[in-house]
Protein backbone atom coordinates (compact mmCIF):
# COMPACT_ATOMS: atom_id res chain seq x y z
CA UNK A 1 0.00 0.00 0.00
CA UNK A 2 2.82 2.39 0.89
CA UNK A 3 4.62 1.46 -2.34
CA UNK A 4 1.54 2.23 -4.41
CA UNK A 5 1.13 5.57 -2.65
CA UNK A 6 4.79 6.42 -3.29
CA UNK A 7 4.48 5.55 -6.99
CA UNK A 8 1.32 7.64 -7.24
CA UNK A 9 3.10 10.61 -5.65
CA UNK A 10 6.04 10.25 -8.03
CA UNK A 11 3.72 10.08 -11.04
CA UNK A 12 1.86 13.22 -9.90
CA UNK A 13 5.15 15.08 -9.42
CA UNK A 14 6.31 14.11 -12.90
CA UNK A 15 3.00 15.23 -14.41
CA UNK A 16 3.18 18.58 -12.63
CA UNK A 17 6.71 19.21 -13.89
CA UNK A 18 5.73 18.22 -17.42
CA UNK A 19 2.81 20.72 -17.31
CA UNK A 20 5.27 23.64 -17.37
CA UNK A 21 6.21 24.51 -20.93
CA UNK A 22 9.35 26.39 -21.95
CA UNK A 23 7.86 27.74 -25.17
CA UNK A 24 4.50 28.01 -26.96
CA UNK A 25 3.73 27.66 -30.66
CA UNK A 26 -0.06 27.59 -30.89
CA UNK A 27 -2.15 28.11 -34.04
CA UNK A 28 -5.32 26.71 -32.37
CA UNK A 29 -6.01 24.42 -35.35
CA UNK A 30 -6.27 21.40 -33.05
CA UNK A 31 -8.86 23.08 -30.82
CA UNK A 32 -12.51 22.01 -30.92
CA UNK A 33 -14.83 24.55 -32.55
CA UNK A 34 -17.42 26.09 -30.25
CA UNK A 35 -19.04 29.22 -28.87
CA UNK A 36 -19.81 30.18 -25.29
CA UNK A 37 -18.25 30.12 -21.86
CA UNK A 38 -18.08 26.31 -21.86
CA UNK A 39 -15.62 26.06 -24.76
CA UNK A 40 -12.61 26.21 -22.42
CA UNK A 41 -10.50 24.71 -20.93
CA UNK A 42 -8.85 23.23 -24.01
CA UNK A 43 -5.26 22.01 -24.34
CA UNK A 44 -4.44 23.65 -20.97
CA UNK A 45 -5.75 27.07 -22.14
CA UNK A 46 -8.38 28.58 -19.84
CA UNK A 47 -10.59 31.68 -19.65
CA UNK A 48 -11.96 34.12 -17.10
CA UNK A 49 -15.04 36.33 -17.62
CA UNK A 50 -16.36 39.30 -15.63
CA UNK A 51 -18.43 38.43 -12.57
CA UNK A 52 -21.24 40.83 -13.51
CA UNK A 53 -22.18 40.48 -17.16
CA UNK A 54 -25.02 41.72 -19.34
CA UNK A 55 -27.18 39.49 -21.51
CA UNK A 56 -25.89 38.04 -23.76
CA UNK A 57 -22.91 37.11 -21.64
CA UNK A 58 -19.33 37.41 -22.87
CA UNK A 59 -17.83 34.43 -24.67
CA UNK A 60 -14.47 33.04 -25.77
CA UNK A 61 -15.03 31.14 -28.99
CA UNK A 62 -13.00 28.86 -31.24
CA UNK A 63 -13.95 29.72 -34.81
CA UNK A 64 -12.72 28.70 -38.26
CA UNK A 65 -11.69 30.49 -41.42
CA UNK A 66 -12.41 27.84 -44.03
CA UNK A 67 -11.91 24.17 -43.18
CA UNK A 68 -8.57 24.10 -41.37
CA UNK A 69 -7.50 27.52 -40.03
CA UNK A 70 -8.89 28.12 -36.54
CA UNK A 71 -8.43 31.04 -34.15
CA UNK A 72 -9.74 32.48 -30.89
CA UNK A 73 -12.56 35.00 -30.84
CA UNK A 74 -13.38 37.15 -27.80
CA UNK A 75 -16.98 38.43 -27.81
CA UNK A 76 -17.95 40.97 -25.14
CA UNK A 77 -21.68 40.28 -25.28
CA UNK A 78 -23.81 43.13 -23.95
CA UNK A 79 -20.85 44.52 -22.03
CA UNK A 80 -18.67 47.56 -22.61
CA UNK A 81 -15.24 48.29 -21.16
CA UNK A 82 -15.25 44.99 -19.25
CA UNK A 83 -12.18 42.75 -19.61
CA UNK A 84 -12.14 39.10 -20.61
CA UNK A 85 -9.05 36.92 -20.21
CA UNK A 86 -7.49 34.06 -22.16
CA UNK A 87 -4.82 32.26 -20.13
CA UNK A 88 -2.01 30.12 -21.55
CA UNK A 89 -0.71 26.83 -20.20
CA UNK A 90 1.72 27.14 -17.31
CA UNK A 91 5.15 28.24 -18.51
CA UNK A 92 8.59 27.96 -16.98
CA UNK A 93 9.21 31.17 -15.03
CA UNK A 94 10.41 33.74 -17.62
CA UNK A 95 14.02 34.93 -17.40
CA UNK A 96 13.70 37.89 -19.77
CA UNK A 97 15.10 36.26 -22.91
CA UNK A 98 11.83 35.55 -24.72
CA UNK A 99 9.23 37.41 -26.75
CA UNK A 100 5.58 36.66 -27.37
CA UNK A 101 4.34 37.24 -30.90
CA UNK A 102 0.76 36.86 -32.10
CA UNK A 103 -1.73 38.06 -34.71
CA UNK A 104 -4.77 40.15 -33.74
CA UNK A 105 -7.66 42.03 -35.33
CA UNK A 106 -11.23 43.18 -34.78
CA UNK A 107 -13.94 41.22 -36.52
CA UNK A 108 -15.46 42.88 -39.58
CA UNK A 109 -18.36 45.07 -38.48
CA UNK A 110 -17.27 45.18 -34.84
CA UNK A 111 -16.29 48.31 -32.96
CA UNK A 112 -12.54 48.55 -32.29
CA UNK A 113 -11.14 47.18 -29.07
CA UNK A 114 -7.88 46.44 -27.34
CA UNK A 115 -5.79 43.42 -26.47
CA UNK A 116 -3.06 43.53 -23.86
CA UNK A 117 -0.55 40.84 -22.96
CA UNK A 118 0.52 40.29 -19.39
CA UNK A 119 1.69 37.73 -16.84
CA UNK A 120 -0.26 36.31 -13.92
CA UNK A 121 0.79 34.17 -11.00
CA UNK A 122 -2.62 32.49 -10.80
CA UNK A 123 -4.75 31.28 -13.73
CA UNK A 124 -7.92 31.89 -11.70
CA UNK A 125 -7.14 35.29 -10.14
CA UNK A 126 -6.65 38.21 -12.51
CA UNK A 127 -5.80 40.57 -9.69
CA UNK A 128 -2.32 39.05 -10.21
CA UNK A 129 -2.26 40.26 -13.85
CA UNK A 130 0.74 42.49 -14.65
CA UNK A 131 0.81 44.08 -18.12
CA UNK A 132 3.88 43.61 -20.33
CA UNK A 133 3.33 46.83 -22.27
CA UNK A 134 0.65 49.09 -23.66
CA UNK A 135 -2.61 47.66 -24.94
CA UNK A 136 -2.81 47.31 -28.73
CA UNK A 137 -5.84 49.11 -30.17
CA UNK A 138 -7.37 46.90 -32.87
CA UNK A 139 -9.10 49.06 -35.47
CA UNK A 140 -8.44 46.96 -38.58
CA UNK A 141 -10.23 43.79 -39.67
CA UNK A 142 -6.95 42.51 -41.12
CA UNK A 143 -4.70 40.48 -38.83
CA UNK A 144 -1.66 42.47 -37.66
CA UNK A 145 1.38 40.86 -36.06
CA UNK A 146 2.22 42.12 -32.58
CA UNK A 147 5.36 41.33 -30.61
CA UNK A 148 5.90 41.97 -26.90
CA UNK A 149 9.06 41.27 -24.87
CA UNK A 150 8.46 39.14 -21.77
CA UNK A 151 10.39 40.36 -18.76
CA UNK A 152 11.85 38.16 -16.04
CA UNK A 153 9.18 37.20 -13.54
CA UNK A 154 8.07 34.56 -11.08
CA UNK A 155 4.60 34.58 -12.69
CA UNK A 156 4.05 31.55 -14.91
CA UNK A 157 0.94 32.27 -16.98
CA UNK A 158 0.71 34.39 -20.13
CA UNK A 159 -2.59 36.26 -20.25
CA UNK A 160 -4.41 38.00 -23.10
CA UNK A 161 -6.73 40.73 -21.81
CA UNK A 162 -9.50 41.81 -24.22
CA UNK A 163 -11.50 45.02 -23.73
CA UNK A 164 -14.19 46.67 -25.85
CA UNK A 165 -14.01 50.26 -24.54
CA UNK A 166 -16.25 51.89 -27.12
CA UNK A 167 -19.32 49.70 -27.46
CA UNK A 168 -20.92 46.40 -26.39
CA UNK A 169 -20.81 43.40 -28.74
CA UNK A 170 -17.13 43.96 -29.52
CA UNK A 171 -15.53 41.00 -31.31
CA UNK A 172 -11.72 40.66 -31.20
CA UNK A 173 -9.66 37.77 -32.57
CA UNK A 174 -6.14 36.36 -32.10
CA UNK A 175 -4.16 33.60 -33.77
CA UNK A 176 -0.66 32.12 -34.10
CA UNK A 177 0.68 32.68 -30.59
CA UNK A 178 4.43 32.09 -30.38
CA UNK A 179 6.38 32.42 -27.14
CA UNK A 180 10.07 31.75 -27.66
CA UNK A 181 13.54 33.27 -27.68
CA UNK A 182 13.68 36.19 -30.10
CA UNK A 183 15.98 35.23 -32.98
CA UNK A 184 16.15 38.37 -35.07
CA UNK A 185 15.30 41.04 -32.52
CA UNK A 186 16.64 40.90 -29.01
CA UNK A 187 14.49 41.84 -26.04
CA UNK A 188 16.77 44.79 -25.38
CA UNK A 189 16.37 46.04 -28.95
CA UNK A 190 12.61 45.64 -28.88
CA UNK A 191 12.35 47.42 -25.55
CA UNK A 192 14.44 50.22 -27.04
CA UNK A 193 11.98 50.56 -29.94
CA UNK A 194 9.13 51.02 -27.46
CA UNK A 195 11.06 53.35 -25.19
CA UNK A 196 12.19 55.54 -28.09
CA UNK A 197 8.59 56.42 -28.97
CA UNK A 198 7.92 59.36 -26.67
CA UNK A 199 5.66 62.30 -27.43
CA UNK A 200 3.70 65.03 -25.70
CA UNK A 201 0.96 67.45 -26.67
CA UNK A 202 2.40 70.95 -27.09
CA UNK A 203 1.24 73.91 -24.99
CA UNK A 204 -1.41 75.18 -27.42
CA UNK A 205 -2.66 71.67 -28.30
CA UNK A 206 -1.95 72.00 -32.00
CA UNK A 207 0.70 69.29 -32.35
CA UNK A 208 2.25 66.19 -30.85
CA UNK A 209 5.95 66.71 -30.27
CA UNK A 210 8.10 63.59 -30.58
CA UNK A 211 11.45 63.02 -28.91
CA UNK A 212 13.33 60.21 -30.67
CA UNK A 213 16.51 59.60 -32.61
CA UNK A 214 14.55 58.43 -35.67
CA UNK A 215 11.21 59.65 -36.96
CA UNK A 216 8.39 57.07 -37.09
CA UNK A 217 7.54 55.68 -40.53
CA UNK A 218 3.86 56.48 -40.17
CA UNK A 219 1.25 57.71 -37.71
CA UNK A 220 -2.48 56.99 -37.59
CA UNK A 221 -4.92 58.72 -35.23
CA UNK A 222 -8.34 57.32 -34.32
CA UNK A 223 -11.23 58.93 -32.49
CA UNK A 224 -12.69 57.39 -29.34
CA UNK A 225 -15.41 55.86 -31.55
CA UNK A 226 -12.78 54.07 -33.63
CA UNK A 227 -12.86 56.24 -36.77
CA UNK A 228 -9.55 57.11 -38.38
CA UNK A 229 -9.30 60.91 -38.33
CA UNK A 230 -5.70 61.52 -39.36
CA UNK A 231 -2.69 59.82 -40.91
CA UNK A 232 0.73 61.05 -41.92
CA UNK A 233 4.32 61.70 -40.94
CA UNK A 234 6.24 64.09 -38.72
CA UNK A 235 7.34 67.56 -39.72
CA UNK A 236 10.28 68.83 -37.66
CA UNK A 237 9.50 66.28 -34.93
CA UNK A 238 5.85 67.46 -34.76
CA UNK A 239 2.59 65.85 -35.84
CA UNK A 240 -0.21 68.32 -36.59
CA UNK A 241 -3.44 67.82 -34.59
CA UNK A 242 -4.80 71.36 -34.96
CA UNK A 243 -7.81 70.16 -36.98
CA UNK A 244 -8.93 67.64 -34.35
CA UNK A 245 -11.86 68.34 -32.07
CA UNK A 246 -11.52 68.29 -28.29
CA UNK A 247 -11.46 64.75 -26.93
CA UNK A 248 -9.49 61.54 -26.42
CA UNK A 249 -7.71 59.88 -29.32
CA UNK A 250 -5.83 56.64 -29.95
CA UNK A 251 -2.57 56.81 -31.89
CA UNK A 252 -0.87 53.94 -33.72
CA UNK A 253 2.80 54.58 -34.45
CA UNK A 254 4.88 52.53 -36.85
CA UNK A 255 8.46 52.99 -35.69
CA UNK A 256 11.51 53.32 -37.91
CA UNK A 257 12.31 49.67 -37.04
CA UNK A 258 8.88 48.51 -38.21
CA UNK A 259 7.40 47.93 -34.74
CA UNK A 260 3.82 49.02 -33.97
CA UNK A 261 3.24 51.04 -30.80
CA UNK A 262 -0.22 52.06 -29.59
CA UNK A 263 -0.88 54.94 -27.21
CA UNK A 264 -3.45 57.65 -26.60
CA UNK A 265 -3.65 61.39 -25.93
CA UNK A 266 -6.19 64.07 -25.05
CA UNK A 267 -6.74 67.08 -27.28
CA UNK A 268 -7.99 70.13 -25.36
Amino acid sequence: MKLRLLIGTMMFTAFTAHAQVASINENFNNFTLGQGQGVFPQNQWTTIFPAAAGNPAPMMNVVANGTTDRFIQSYSGANQNTPQYLISPMIVAPTGDKTITFKARRNTGSAPGSVQVGLASSPTDMSTFVALGNAAFLSSDVFQTLSVPVTASSSQYIVFKFVGPLAPHTVLEIDDVVYTTAANLSVADENKAYNDVKFAVNADHTALHFVSSKDPRNIKVYSASGQKVSEGKLSNKNYDISALQTGMYYIIIETAEGQTVTSKFIKK
